[in-house]
């Protein structure tokens, strides 16, 4: 029974004509477990479906977030760049100065896991730490104009800290995106339509299982029948001789006196 089906159902399709050695015997318990298998495949695509849209769409809002975070990040650092002009202006070359007072990093970035349509994917955050007191000594009039100049570059910071939050997010939502794609393609070009071509064919062959043995029964019968005849026939026949012998005489009469 490995050929193609019988009564001229449909074959399996193209993409797993290299797995017909594989099919399931023809029973009535493959066949409710095939049935399963393919309502199983059928919900999984669905999810899958709906995964899928899911993450398309947060993509798509984060593609307008991102532009808006780029444009405020360009503009972050004009602002900081000019700032940094003024500083030289006021105070000249101040770069040893500020090294030397800075002992601590005033800022600091978390980092928390999301979970998107069960994709995770992490968001950092800036953390402002306790202030330090900056010794301006030496900086004349320009420490107004450092402190400006501090708090510009730490907004462009902050600003940096949600691009790569938003940048991180985009390249994983978009893999996730490419490999739920993949799986629903493959459950709807492979899977579903193999495990339709199991059902389709262990139908076919049940059906055919079910003639043969209907015909099988009726020839029996019709041989039953004709037998029946035939020994009726037969004894009918041995009658008639029986009752012919009878009367032609076949036996001894005894003698008639006058």
């Amino acid at each position: 029974r490995g050929g193609p089906p019988r009564c001229g159902c449909a074959p399996l399709p193209t993409a797993t004509a290299n797995m017909s050695s594989a099919r399931p015997f023809p029973t009535r318990q493959n066949l409710q477990i095939m049935k399963l298998k393919l309502v199983g495949a059928k919900k999984g695509h669905s999810l899958l479906k709906k995964k899928a849209d899911a993450l398309t769409m947060r993509l798509r809002a984060l593609l307008t977030t991102i532009l808006k975070a780029k444009e405020a990040m360009g503009k972050a650092f004009k602002d900081g760049n000019f700032a940094m002009a003024e500083v030289k202006y006021a105070a000249g070359d101040i770069k040893s100065a500020i090294i030397e007072s800075v002992g601590t990093a005033q800022k600091r970035v978390e980092t928390r896991v999301d979970n998107i349509a069960g994709v995770k994917v992490p968001v950092f955050k800036a953390v402002d730490m306790a202030d330090a007191p900056v010794d301006y000594t030496g900086l004349a009039r320009g420490g107004q104009q450092v402190t400006k100049a501090r708090q510009t570059f730490s907004a462009c910071v902050d600003t940096l800290i949600q691009l790569a939050t938003l940048q991180t997010s985009f390249l994983i939502l978009d893999e996730a995106i490419k490999v739920t794609s993949r799986r629903v393609n493959a459950l709807d070009t492979v899977v579903i339509p193999r495990i339709a071509g199991f059902v389709d064919y262990i139908v076919s062959e049940l059906d055919e299982l079910e003639r043969e043995e209907f015909f099988r029964l009726k020839r029996s019968q019709d041989k039953k029948k004709k037998d029946l005849q035939l020994a009726e026939a037969e004894r009918l026949k041995e009658i008639a001789a029986d009752d012919a012998g009878s009367l032609i005489g076949g036996g001894d009469d005894p003698d008639v006196i006058y």
